[in-house]
């Protein structure tokens, strides 16, 4: 019998894979980590201005190049949320967290949202 080129499938060695940076476009006003300067939201998915743990903070209802982590029950200043705390995938900082539960009505819109502390952020591309 002919030997195979390819070692066993128990021995191949797994790698994990690159992270590739998301790019938002140019012609929009974008907020990016004040860390590593990774973009993170386009302005037009802001929805309002909050406050997070180290002061102000922007809810957005998406993000790019961020990561998330598991789900915790956290007494916020609206109310009980299940929540997850989201970081940057280029330089692994803490940014704010995502709402993945709302146990009040008035605050189900903030579901599937994203909170970034302006602590994290600065501003980019035709802020003038």
């Amino acid at each position: 019998p002919e030997l195979s080129e390819e070692p066993p499938a128990e021995m191949v060695k797994m790698t994990k894979s690159k992270t590739f940076q998301a790019y938002l476009p140019n012609c929009h006003r974008t907020y990016s980590c004040i860390h590593c300067r990774a973009h993170l939201a386009n302005h037009d998915e802001l929805i309002s201005k909050a406050s997070g743990f180290q002061g102000r903070a922007y809810l957005f209802n998406s993000v790019v190049n961020v990561g998330c982590g598991p789900a915790e029950e956290r007494v916020l200043l609206t109310g009980l949320h299940a929540v997850a705390d989201i970081y940057c995938e280029n330089c692994k900082t803490t940014l704010g967290w995502k709402y993945e539960h709302a146990f009040e009505s008035s605050q189900k819109y903030k579901e599937g949202k994203f909170i970034i502390e302006l602590a994290h952020m600065i501003k980019d591309n035709g802020w003038e």
